[in-house]
């Protein structure tokens, strides 16, 4: 049996917990000493020692754990964790049933009741995140659960902390068959090259799936589409797929030229036929100022924090410069797919950004359509931050904009 300690909340927080606010933070407890082991349960009270809720310790970004009940009389077991991974998996029968997606996430974190953890699906492999070392310490019964819910070839996990938060470098198999990487999973029919046993990221953002197929849908025939921050180039990919007359894919790390050439090609597109940049962002938009490059659509899909030799990115504060740079290379009723996955802001500051952005350009806009995370990534709505994802399609609208 794990120990349990018993954590006092100011009451002035009492509320904020007892209406579902899932993370628990330092500045709601009184007896922040308690805290000794990750991985400990614990017994959240009010000032009169009155039950709020359970759950346990992990320090994971700005919090000290997570509140897995609201139920006094709820055991944090195998069970506890088997109920939870069942009605997710519950609500994703329909990604399962699909003939043209493979790939996508069964278990997300506070979304499905249990903040530290993801689970993601990738044809016949399971792929765990821990985020911390607390969840950590639950290994066993989340892999146990999951051995006896589903059927599955293989399953990885990922450990994204060590003692700097970080992820941890290593193979991640745990149990089944290994995988023979690059696995190829479909998205909307489209081939991805995934690898679940090669540092922290595997290929492909799955919150993004109803972004890139909009993209290829209605967005790319016949257009020049330029790929910012590119990664493995799948909007590129996309965007090819959907007529687009030629993309660029414009990245930093040296990793981006192959692995976007392994994508184009194991989805049947010329990869000579598009332009690949392994290049600073921001130095390629100074290049296409200079050169009087214009695109008729512009992916903006920053990481929340970027550095480079030259350039610091933070999209909480420099978001609206980047999409002034975009506005300055993007044609007259072009379209700008601006996104973030910052969740220090919510959607009305994002649009907020657009609008500065425009007016110092002195340009107008329209949007189009805006996009928050799809439904297997579940978020809690009492906790904003985990609808962390944000992408507007903007229209630059020919003519200036008058104040």
């Amino acid at each position: 049996m794990k120990k349990e300690i018993t954590v006092k909340v100011k009451s002035r927080f009492v509320d904020k917990f007892k209406s579902g606010y899932p993370l628990i933070f330092k500045e709601a407890i009184i007896n922040i000493d308690v805290f000794e082991k990750e991985g400990d349960i614990v017994k959240l009270v009010d000032e009169r020692n009155k039950f709020i809720g359970r759950g346990y310790y992990g320090k994971q970004n700005k919090g000290y754990g997570w509140i897995l009940s609201r139920k006094e009389n709820i055991k944090i077991d195998i069970k506890f964790f088997e109920n939870k991974i069942v009605s997710a998996l519950n609500k994703r029968v329909s990604l399962y049933k699909s003939r043209d997606t493979n790939a996508f996430r069964v278990f997300n974190g506070e979304g499905d009741g249990i903040g530290g953890l993801t689970i993601d699906y990738f044809d016949g492999y399971y792929l765990i995140n821990w985020y911390s070392k607390g969840i950590y310490k639950f290994r066993d019964c989340v892999i146990n659960s999951l051995k006896r819910l589903v059927e599955f070839k293989g399953i990885y996990q990922k450990k994204r902390f060590d003692e700097q938060g970080k992820y941890i470098e290593e193979d991640g198999f745990v149990l089944g068959e290994r995988g023979q990487f690059p696995i190829i999973v479909k998205e909307n029919g489209v081939n991805f090259a995934v690898y679940l046993n090669e540092g922290a990221m595997v290929g492909v953002f799955l919150d993004q799936r109803n972004v890139r197929n909009t993209i290829r849908n209605k967005y790319s025939k016949g257009k020049t589409v330029l790929n910012t921050f590119s990664y493995t180039g799948a909007f590129s990919v996309y965007a090819a797929l959907g007529g687009a007359k030629k993309t660029t894919s414009v990245d930093l790390a040296n990793r981006s030229l192959a692995k976007t050439i392994e994508q184009f090609s194991i989805n049947g597109i010329d990869y000579e036929a598009h332009d690949i940049v392994v290049e600073d962002v921001f130095n390629y938009f100074k290049y296409a100022l200079k050169k009087e490059l214009k695109f008729d659509v512009v992916i903006l899909d920053p990481p929340s924090f970027a550095k480079s030799k030259k350039f610091k990115f933070s999209a909480a504060t420099d978001y609206k410069n980047l999409l002034k740079e975009a506005i300055g290379i993007t044609e007259d009723n072009g379209v700008i797919v601006a996104s973030t996955n910052c969740s220090s802001f919510g959607m009305t500051k994002f649009k907020g950004f657009i609008q500065e952005a425009f007016k110092e350009m002195h340009g107008k806009y329209k949007i189009l359509e805006e996009f928050s995370l799809p439904s297997d990534f579940r978020t809690n709505k009492e906790y904003e931050e985990s609808n962390y994802l944000k992408v507007v399609f903007i229209k630059k609208i020919k003519g200036e904009y008058l104040n």
